[in-house]
């Protein structure tokens, strides 16, 4: 019974997680537009953002890397 609980809560969890993101990114996207910027400089900042989080990302999994040698596991 415990071998399926992880996966269908992740499950769970991602599609929540991931719907909700959807619609801050869509809200964000709408107020913007209604303040007038074009689309390029939208995508811009989307990718700038991603770029962002992708190094964040990368950051943390190094860290948790060293870490993990660090600690010898």
């Amino acid at each position: 019974m415990i071998d399926w609980f992880p996966w269908a809560f992740g499950t769970i969890k991602a599609i929540i997680l991931g719907t909700g993101m959807f619609f801050a990114i869509k809200w964000h996207y709408d107020k913007e537009i209604k303040k007038g910027k074009k689309k390029r400089e939208m995508f811009s900042m989307a990718g700038q953002l991603a770029a962002i989080f992708l190094l964040s990302l990368l950051g943390l999994g190094f860290v948790t890397f060293a870490l993990i040698n660090q600690l010898g596991m």
